[in-house]
């Protein structure tokens, strides 16, 4: 259902991948992404920024839910 349609939506879904050392965090939550860094990667990666500043958003949002429900219940 949520899988990419594109060669662009997979290459953001490769991209989304490498993120992990991306993420700006305060004890006990997630915020987001460091979006400097992540175009800045997608640039490099010969990714198109402009389609990953459209799609990583909604993904951000998402993960960042989910992240913070994973600490809320280790921590609850």
């Amino acid at each position: 259902m949520n899988r990419p349609q594109t060669q662009d939506g997979w290459q953001v879904w490769d991209l989304v991948g490498r993120l992990g050392g991306q993420l700006r965090v305060i004890p006990g939550a997630v915020l987001g992404w460091d979006m400097g860094a992540t175009l800045t990667l997608a640039h490099a990666l010969g990714i198109d920024t402009l389609i990953a500043a459209e799609l990583l958003p909604e993904i951000e949002a998402v993960m960042v839910r989910k992240l913070n429900e994973q600490i809320g219940e280790n921590h609850g």
